[in-house]
């Protein structure tokens, strides 16, 4: 099977998200950082850029460049939760997602093609997703390893233009296949590859080494001795598109939870168990999206006085579907005293462990109505919904998270029903 790494990374991360916030930055140059004397550039968008501006820039110089330019502090709690819906995209594709930045990431797709299609197609739906569910950029490389991915991702950013305009749109998506990485490897300046710095460039230079097609064409001794042993046989080998670090996947979370705050407090219980339905099923994507299954459901509940009540129940067995988390959090819920309204009301899954690490469903015969096999009103075992949510799974992540969701959590219209 062919190995495929995508490396996704977004456009002027900061500011777009600063102009999806008030659209009516949009088309103007906008520089994130650099607000106080001995600031620096954060990110600019395009249209500064146009000016000269760019992050890492002193916020003096950038002010030269670009005086008419609308300078903003950064507001890192807004860049985190875009991330985090983010990141939540590329989880819905692949569980080996390796972030490197709040807007930058390596997936790992082998063998996704079969849901998804070939890399191509997997980047294209990602970039729609990112634009329809966050309204912002991204630029996505395919390629058999990181190195190659990393420069395809560079190949479709867009350009700034010339000053007072937007910028020069790139394709977007650059695949590069296994056969086209020489093609599209040794035209690159040498300066490309990762571990080239200013010193190192320099000394190639005066080797006569300008392209990495340059570099590849000397023997691995000449850059070794010119580099260091390992310095110039790690870059040899780039120089040759072998790059053989795997993705690593972010560090597992201890708990995946979701809540809601109530502009005003709720007391129907009817209303307060659809919202819950809703919040078990979100709950339950994320873990699945992680390719971890849960020990523990954690029900959080706050009044409208402040206080907070939390109720826990633990599976005989690890779960990771909806309907589990949702018996489990339905039950918790009961035995709570609704009158006095509640302004917050949340649920989490703990106990956190890899999904291979669980037992298998097939060895689980005799599970309670709280775990993770459907029953009706009998009381009579029916299908296992683990297969279910691996489908639902598969089909919010090529339509949408809202392509498919728990009839029990849709706000059904009063009045008698139809026929």
């Amino acid at each position: 099977m062919s190995r495929w790494v995508l490396h996704v990374d977004m456009d002027a991360f900061y500011a777009a998200v600063e102009v999806q916030e008030d659209p009516a930055l949009k088309g103007r140059p906008v520089i994130v950082g650099g607000t106080g004397k001995r600031g620096v550039v954060a990110s600019a968008s395009y249209e500064a850029r146009g000016f000269g501006a760019r992050s890492a820039m002193p916020a003096g110089q950038a002010r030269r460049l670009c005086p008419h330019a609308v300078f903003l502090p950064p507001n890192f709690p807004l860049y985190h939760r875009y991330s985090e819906h983010l990141h939540r995209i590329f989880r819905s594709y692949t569980g080996l997602v390796e972030g490197i930045a709040l807007d930058e990431a390596f997936l790992d797709v082998t063998g996704c093609g079969t849901l998804f299609g070939p890399p191509g197609d997997m980047a294209a739906q990602i970039r729609e997703r990112v634009a329809g569910e966050l309204g912002l950029t991204c630029s996505i490389g395919a390629g058999p390893n990181k190195l190659i991915a990393k420069l395809a991702s560079e190949s479709a950013k867009p350009r700034a233009g010339s000053p007072g305009t937007g910028p020069v749109p790139g394709p977007g998506i650059v695949v590069v296949k296994a056969e086209e990485v020489l093609g599209f490897l040794w035209p690159l300046p040498v300066g490309a590859l990762w571990g080239v710095g200013p010193a190192s460039n320099e000394r190639l230079r005066r080797l006569g080494v300008f392209t990495v097609g340059d570099l590849a064409a000397l023997p691995e001794l000449a850059v070794a001795a010119a580099l260091g042993k390992a310095n110039g046989q790690s870059l040899h080998a780039l120089a040759w598109g072998r790059d053989e670090r795997a993705v690593v996947p972010d560090r597992a979370p201890k708990s995946i939870g979701h809540e809601e705050t109530y502009p005003q407090d709720l007391t129907e219980r009817a209303e307060l168990e659809r919202r819950l339905v809703a919040m078990c099923d979100s709950v339950a994507q994320g873990v699945r999206a992680h390719g971890m299954v849960a020990r523990t459901v954690v029900l959080k509940l706050r009044y409208g006085d402040f206080t907070t009540i939390t109720r826990s129940h633990s599976f005989p067995s690890p779960q990771s579907t909806g309907p589990a988390f949702w018996k489990a959090a339905q039950a918790l819920l009961d035995k709570l005293d609704l009158r006095n309204g509640a302004r917050l009301l949340g649920v989490s899954a703990s106990g956190l462990v890899p999904g291979e690490a669980a037992p298998s469903e097939q060895l689980q015969l005799e599970l309670s109505p709280l775990e993770g096999r459907r029953y009706d009103r009998a009381g009579t075992a029916s299908a296992d919904w683990g297969p279910a949510s691996r489908a639902v799974d598969a089909v919010r992540a090529r339509f949408g998270d809202s392509a498919v969701v728990p009839a029990t959590a849709v706000e059904r219209p009063a009045g008698p029903r139809s026929a």
